[in-house]
């Protein structure tokens, strides 16, 4: 509990001081430190401030600034001790819970990790806390702060893994979701990690967390690289300029870890670490005179400076920030600080020749620059093309960029047929010989039709492509961990700009290819409000993992000789139909468009654990939904194939007069000029939940089926298929199936990132639309052709 929650006359042990830098340090200096008693001596008639005895002397807090210290009270403590001592409560022993509950309580550590994209925050993340979070070589891989939980030297450390970000300013949601985070939640440690290989550009959002008055510990990763170049660092010095203790680590190894959790620990516990101090950037005495003004209006409020820190407030107003407006426009007595800043942006104008926001900038950096002058030394090198400028001119040249780009994508449709066809064989193979092995031992009756037609044909015709899943991600997970996604962006900025996109709309495209869901929220760090909803629109038209197995179904067993043609036909038409989309929803929204500006990060080798753990987590949650969603779907699809029961009908015919069949012939109207019979119909109404369930209904609705000869590479879902359906219907199944509702989760994730369910509706009735009419034009082309 709080300490502005006791009752006059309670007593309770200081578990833990929150708040930014010279509160929390205001605090401890007046004797609130963890493991002191305390006591509510009273409440002044208003009920606060609140005068307390502690370390045998009276101090009055007010109600916010006491809401900043978590406590133990003899209440708290008597629920934790025994029930055989609940009756004999003596004082010795509740004194010894309420010690040993601060201690615990003390103990545990919110560490916010917080750095610019590739700077190997997750992947300290993923050593530190044993999380298996994607590690990419590109901006965007963390949409959302994931949290971890591990112990270490008896301290529990929950370390929270905010959005890679620039800035702390309010220019895209992924800024303002960090900021936020840090201000409103603020952990008892930043953990600054800075890539060592780029140190200039990752000290600004240094220099803003100063800003802000937080215990900041720096990681200063990629150690290796800075000294693989030959170049010096003095950290100690560094670190002194910086006021916070720097750590120098390689996350790929593992390197400097331990040291870096000490050092937390020490800037957690107050102990003093190699160096701490409270430091103010100096902006120059133009600028410093009107974040004073601005400042010392601000600290009127008392509520305000318990919960930020108003030189933060101050410098961010003056830059005109929108966000922090709101709170300054909130208090009672905002017209007066509004009308200084408007007087001190105008001096500044004035006398410095630029905006505010500008000037600040120039300051900061300023600073950073005088901080390495004195710190950083460059090897005498000639200077000489890196392996990423060799690289680059071969993979982002103006006549190669774009063949390499498809040649690549060719290559791992390829490779998702040829290496995933013998192990697609084998597990076949394998439910086959399952499903036999129980059609012989079972007794006959719904129970054996459950088991052998329902749950293993459902599930194993899904089951048999988690090969090519995995093959698919492997290969995704490269081209990430090496940067060349990165450079897919720069490719197509220019295409992209004519769409009314920005380059960095191409990342969450190509992510959609593996899953739409964390593609929409990638959108996150497009700055572009117009760019981003355009691109959330347009990320359903990429095939996604949950649509490969249908693909792979219907090209391998339609197309042998020419699948991975196929599937990479499928995937261009989907981007075809996405770009036309974009030219249209371009001139319906309006916005500014922003500058396009991303890093290219280096090439680097990727580790074989890294992308071993990155394919194996996209197959395990493969495998959970198979556990989980499709098992459920399946049975239930088969119980509405099932029933009512009628043992005189052929098979056949006893599906189609079934609950199912009732539910496929009544969309049937609408899908009839498709060429798709009902089944094909009750598939693509169960892919709404999960496009992965239009394999498993069909493999439950042709299980059983009666076949002429088949061919040997196929399974046997496919040579049902094969013998069921003409070839221009497949083809139409292909593209609806392609562009059609997407599932329920990407549904919500629209709504959610676009904040509004117009939106969400919108996109899937226009899916659905594009489908049909793709589909019938697809149809009909292929019945003209062949």
């Amino acid at each position: 509990m709080q300490l502005s929650e006791l009752h006059t006359g309670e007593r309770a042990v200081i578990a833990k001081v929150s708040g930014h830098g010279s509160f929390r340090k205001r605090l401890i200096e007046m004797g609130f430190i963890r493991g002191k008693a305390v006591r509510v001596v009273l409440n002044a008639p208003l009920k606060d401030p609140i005068e307390y005895e502690i370390l045998g002397y009276k101090v009055s807090l007010r109600r916010e600034e006491a809401s900043k210290i978590e406590v133990i009270s003899e209440e708290e403590a008597k629920i934790h001790i025994a029930s055989e001592h609940a009756d004999e409560a003596l004082p010795a022993i509740l004194d010894r819970e309420i010690q040993d509950l601060a201690y615990e309580r003390g103990h545990n550590i919110r560490v916010a990790l917080v750095g610019n994209p590739n700077c190997g925050k997750t992947s300290l993340f993923n050593i530190a806390s044993g999380s298996h979070e994607h590690v990419g070589n590109y901006s965007g891989v963390t949409v959302d702060a994931k949290e971890g939980k591990f112990e270490y030297k008896g301290y529990k450390i929950t370390l929270v893994d905010l959005p890679g970000t620039y800035s702390l300013s309010a220019y895209s949601p992924e800024e303002l979701y960090v900021r936020k985070n840090l201000l409103e939640t603020p952990p008892d440690v930043v953990l600054n990690v800075v890539d060592a290989s780029n140190i200039e550009r990752n000290l600004y959002l240094t220099a803003q967390l100063i800003d802000m008055s937080m215990p900041v510990v720096m990681a200063l990763n990629m150690y290796d690289e800075l000294q693989s170049k030959g170049d010096k660092i003095d950290i100690e010095q560094l670190g002194y300029l910086l006021g916070m203790p720097v750590c120098p680590t390689v996350c790929r190894s593992s390197k400097g870890i331990p040291d870096l959790f000490d050092t937390v620990i020490e800037m957690y516990e107050n102990h003093s670490p190699r160096v701490s101090r409270h430091i103010h950037i100096n902006h120059g005495h133009e600028l410093e005179q009107s974040i004073d003004r601005i400042k010392l209006l601000l600290q009127r409020d008392q509520d305000l400076r318990a919960r930020y820190s108003t030189r933060y407030l101050a410098i961010k107003y003056l830059e005109n920030d929108s966000n922090i407006a709101k709170i300054v426009e909130a208090l009672p007595f905002a017209d007066e600080v509004r009308s200084a800043r408007d007087e001190e942006a105008a001096r500044i104008q004035r006398l410095l020749g630029t905006n505010a926001e500008g000037a600040i900038v120039d300051a900061k950096y300023a600073f950073i620059q005088g901080a390495l002058a004195e710190t950083y030394t460059h090897a005498e090198r000639p200077p000489k093309h890196t392996l990423t400028d060799k690289i680059d001119a071969i993979v982002t040249n103006k006549w190669l960029a774009f063949p390499i780009f498809i040649a690549i994508l060719y290559l791992i449709f390829s490779a998702t047929f040829t290496l995933g066809e013998y192990p697609m064989n084998w597990i076949d193979a394998l439910v086959g010989w399952i499903g036999d092995l129980f059609a012989s031992i079972m007794v006959d009756g719904w129970l054996k039709d459950l088991v052998v037609d329902g749950i293993i044909a459902g599930v194993g015709s899904v089951l048999v492509f988690l090969p090519n899943i995995l093959i698919l991600y492997f290969f995704i997970s490269i081209m990430e961990d090496t940067g060349y996604m990165a450079r897919t962006a720069f490719i197509v900025d220019k295409l992209m700009h004519h769409l009314g996109l920005h380059g960095k709309s191409f990342i969450p495209m190509v992510m959609g290819f593996g899953c739409n869901v964390p593609a929409i929220m990638a959108t996150r760090t497009i700055e572009s409000r117009k760019s981003r909803i355009i691109t959330i629109a347009l990320i359903p038209f990429m095939s996604c993992a949950g649509r490969l197995p249908i693909f792979v179904l219907l090209a391998g067993a339609f197309f042998p000789a020419h699948a991975a043609l196929a599937l990479l036909c499928v995937y261009c038409l989907g981007v075809v139909l996405a770009i036309l989309s974009a030219l249209v929803l371009k001139k319906a929204i309006k916005d500014d468009d922003l500058p396009f500006v991303m890093e290219l990060p280096p090439y680097r080798i990727p580790t074989a654990k890294a992308i071993g753990r990155h394919t194996w987590e996209k197959g395990k949650q493969y495998l959970q939904k198979m556990a989980t969603t499709i098992l459920i779907a399946s049975i239930v699809i088969w119980a509405l194939g099932y029933y009512p029961k009628n043992d005189e009908l052929p098979r056949s015919v006893q599906q189609e007069q079934s609950y199912l069949g009732h539910v496929g012939k009544a969309v049937a109207p609408a899908l009839d000029p498709l060429g798709f019979d009902w089944r094909m119909d009750v598939g693509l109404i169960t892919g709404v939940a999960a496009k992965e369930l239009v394999v498993s209904s069909l493999g439950v609705m042709y299980a059983g089926e009666e076949l002429e000869e088949a061919d040997e590479n196929d399974t046997a879902l496919q040579s049902a298929l094969k013998q069921t359906v003409p070839l221009p219907v497949a083809i139409a199944f292909m593209i609806f199936v392609l562009l059609y509702f997407p599932c329920i989760a990407t549904f919500v994730a629209i709504k959610n990132e676009t904040g509004r369910w117009s939106w969400a509706w919108g996109i899937c009735l226009y899916t659905i639309a594009i489908a049909w009419i793709f589909a019938w034009i697809g149809k009909e082309i292929c019945q003209m052709l062949f």
